[in-house]
């Protein structure tokens, strides 16, 4: 490869380059054909671009190579860079197919250089026909946002160790009940959909090879060396309940309140379903002549249609209802949208504060207060019980057999619920005979 070495320009100073502003290509002397290349600014007023390039004569073309921007690379750094080049082509290096290997890899190495953000994102873009919902799909990505993001987001896929896991297992957080403590411990099922979540991300990360080895996020043999098996931890009370014996008062004080977020929270009570279920309600799941309330299986946490039977008192919430115009939500909220999950939780909140309410207590609760008082309250069989509560009875076979007829024994249940809500414990205290189902 021919060589051609340019005319050595007089040698600048330091302080001489520094002085250079004038747009163009200015030879600095020391190394024949090494040139500071000053570019117009950006804007007007902005910085002035420098860099250095070395021009030498290849082949019988002249080919720019660029050394660096300039003040970060010193006049004397280039003049070494400078005088290194030489050499090597002078010693046989095609400079150029140097150049573009160099540059091919740096591409290769930027493409690996992925961030767990990005790559959960592109994971979550290529699996959105899995989700079984939008729901689904937004606690995917809000549980990696509230909890795996602030720790793991901006780390190169590649550079993450158990060590960052354990961080985002361990650490503070508040559950809703007021607790503190680390995830891992007060928020268990959370943290194990979290670890799945991010086990996952890493698995991706693995197969598209921006990272190697291990996955740090995996559980047997690595991370159950280091935390308690999430089943064996003590269970904590995620939802405080009112007791039974006080649910009369609370509701006295409830129906009190006019808003509509009083009123899905007794339906809420009266109905013993979930908050999600009550909150996305429809005036067309509701037969008030067969005197039922049919939840889709979208709806509800098994993922099974549940048939709800409405006693007099719930239907005679339902009539006093208003029906807003362009929605047919049950309780919508002002803006026509289902009501948000922390809008019971508020009210509740609220009344606790005003001293409407005794004891700590959540909305879900109310699902516990329910169970309590039919177990030990009324007669009806387990069977019964659970499903009132939208849970499953048994196998397949049982719950088909019972189908026919569960309706009508819940029936009876709600119906002595409803009725024992509607006794404060004064006049409760004062009745002589205490209700008892049958089954």
């Amino acid at each position: 490869m021919y060589i051609g070495m340019p005319k050595i320009a007089k040698e600048l100073s330091a302080l001489e380059v520094k002085r250079l502003k004038t747009p163009g290509w200015h030879a600095v002397g020391g190394v024949a054909g090494l040139l500071l290349q000053i570019r117009p600014p950006s804007q007007p007023g902005g910085p002035v671009p420098r860099s250095w390039i070395l021009r030498l004569m290849i082949c019988g073309k002249r080919h720019p190579i660029g050394l660096g921007s300039y003040p970060q690379v010193t006049l004397a750094s280039a003049r070494e860079k400078a005088r290194d080049l030489i050499s090597d082509a002078k010693a046989g290096v095609n400079l150029l197919a140097r150049k573009r290997a160099q540059r091919s890899a740096q591409i290769a190495e930027a493409a690996r250089n992925k961030t767990f953000r990005e790559c959960a994102d592109a994971y979550m873009e290529a699996h959105a026909s899995d989700y079984t919902n939008e729901k689904h799909r937004k606690q995917w990505a809000s549980t990696l946002e509230a909890y795996a993001y602030p720790i793991l987001g901006n780390l190169l896929v590649a550079d993450i160790s158990m060590p960052h896991i354990l961080d985002v297992l361990l650490q503070h957080t508040r559950h809703r009940n007021g607790t503190e403590g680390k995830l891992w411990y007060i928020k268990s099922e959370t943290a194990k959909r979290l670890l799945d979540r991010i086990r996952t991300v890493l698995d991706y990360a693995t197969v598209n090879e921006f990272r190697s080895g291990n996955n740090p996020a995996t559980w047997k043999g690595y991370l159950d060396t280091q935390l308690p098996a999430p089943n064996g931890l003590k269970k904590t009370k995620h939802h405080p309940a009112i007791p039974y014996a006080l649910a009369g008062d609370f509701m006295a004080k409830l129906r009190t309140n006019d808003s509509i977020s009083a009123r899905a929270l007794e339906f809420l009570i009266l109905t013993t379903v979930r908050s999600g279920s009550v909150r996305a309600a429809t005036w067309s799941e509701i037969d008030f002549t067969k005197k039922s309330w049919t939840i889709p299986a979208e709806h509800t946490k098994t993922k099974r249609e549940h048939k709800v039977p409405l006693p007099p008192q719930a239907l005679k919430l339902l009539g006093g209802l208003p029906r807003m115009a362009g929605t047919d939500l049950v309780f919508p909220n002002p803006k026509r949208k289902p009501l948000s999950d922390m809008a019971l939780s508020q009210l509740m909140r609220g009344m606790r504060e005003r001293g409407e309410l005794s004891v700590e207590a959540v909305p879900h609760g109310f699902r516990s207060t329910f169970r309590d008082w039919a177990a030990e309250q009324t007669s009806y069989s387990d069977e019964i019980r659970k499903a009132a509560s939208g849970h499953t009875v048994g196998d397949s076979v049982k719950e088909a057999y019972q189908r026919s007829d569960l309706l009508e024994k819940r029936r009876n249940l709600m119906q002595e619920w409803a009725d024992y809500l509607d006794m404060p414990s004064a006049k409760r205290a004062a009745s002589v005979t205490p209700i008892r189902g049958q089954a």
